[in-house]
């Protein structure tokens, strides 16, 4: 049996007369950037997310890049980030000219290590970037403890968790202002690239629409030093229709993690993902830990079953970071995550055959 690590199988079809009707309508329109299909979509996002505004840009990135920008992070600024994270986010904090300055996470959910971040602040520190890995929620209560003690901006990086809770509050709604991304491997993607920022501050809205915009509100009119980062039409469309069935496909992604848990639970050395009090996930990744990851990898490769892992090297430890001057042993949880982590395929369409082929072999390697 062959087993993909990621298929659209089920999700594209069944939305596919919605999606031509989509383009269709933006096609007809002649209008192809900044018009009514983004500021559609902008609303309904704003909503699913628990915030007044939403401000579509073309890439996850740059939504976190954007979302620094308008709180004016830069030289000579210090921004904490999880030590286990996609370089994304480290990259976006090094792109406005600031210090990232990672923190290490809780050894059971791997997002960030709410009482570590103390330590690290210092008379630099202007903000936290708490990433909701995986897809699930960080513990959002005590981040925003400490970052109002200290007087922090909190950027959320959402990316991973569109649609996951904290308290029964979304993800992407806590922060000062918060990052997106829809690259089309995400729970909720586009058919390209794209991203977003949600806030509840008007100004800071105002701002992260005048940055995306080559730091204009008005043609030819330019306040500041913007960039050309704007979501286009065709992509609003697309990602309007999907937010009808988000919730829909994280709860079948919510079905597969818990067979997955059922049926692995006391096999080998396995780790299975750990749910922190008062959050949710919605299992972007299903990622299971073992000190024979390599070797279990290669043999569910040999009976078809594909996986990744996410991700093999921190990003203290990457070429691009090695001015940082960090070394193998500074983040030991991170370097283990990244040492032993597997994931599994999970995604709307997956099989309980199929599940339990991966599983039964899984017990078959131990």
């Amino acid at each position: 049996m062959e087993i993909p690590f990621l298929l659209f199988d089920k999700s594209n079809p069944g939305i596919k007369a919605e999606m031509l009707t989509a383009f269709e309508k933006v096609y007809d329109s002649q209008w192809y950037i900044m018009g009514e299909s983004l500021l559609s979509f902008e609303k309904k996002y704003a909503a699913f997310s628990g915030v007044k505004y939403c401000s579509g840009v073309a890439n996850g990135l740059d939504a976190i890049i954007i979302s620094l920008k308008t709180l004016n992070i830069g030289p000579g600024d210090e921004v904490i980030v999880p030590s286990n994270t996609y370089i994304a986010t480290w990259l976006a904090v090094s792109s406005v000219g600031a210090k990232p300055v990672p923190v290490e996470p809780l050894k059971d959910t791997y997002n960030i290590d709410p009482g570590l971040i103390e330590s690290a602040i210092t008379p630099a520190t202007r903000a936290v970037i708490p990433v909701h890995l995986y897809g699930q929620a960080c513990e959002m209560d005590k981040i925003m403890a400490v970052a109002a003690k200290h007087n922090l901006f909190v950027v959320e990086d959402n990316a991973q968790a569109h649609g996951a809770l904290f308290n029964n509050k979304p993800t992407g709604s806590f922060g000062n202002i918060n990052a997106t991304s829809f690259y089309p491997g995400k729970n909720f993607g586009a058919l390209g690239d794209g991203g977003a920022v949600t806030t509840d501050d008007h100004s800071l809205y105002e701002q992260a629409n005048i940055t995306r915009n080559y730091g204009s509100d008005k043609k030819y009119h330019n306040q500041v030093k913007g960039v050309n980062s704007r979501l286009d039409e065709l992509q609003a469309a697309f990602l309007e229709v999907k937010l009808n069935y988000i919730n829909d496909w994280n709860k079948e992604r919510n079905r597969i993690a818990a067979l997955y848990k059922e049926q692995l639970t006391g096999i080998g050395d396995i780790v299975l993902p750990a749910i922190a009090p008062g959050c949710t996930s919605v299992y972007h990744v299903f990622m299971i830990r073992t000190e024979k990851r390599n070797e279990l990898q290669q043999h569910l490769l040999k009976m078809g079953i594909n996986t990744l892992i996410h991700y093999p090297i921190p990003p203290h430890l990457q070429q691009a970071y090695k001015d940082s001057m960090y070394k193998r042993n500074d983040f030991p949880i991170a370097e283990h995550i990244a040492g032993t982590c597997l994931s599994l395929p999970i995604y709307p369409g997956l099989t309980n055959t199929q599940i339990n082929y991966i599983c039964d072999n899984i017990r078959l390697f131990y």
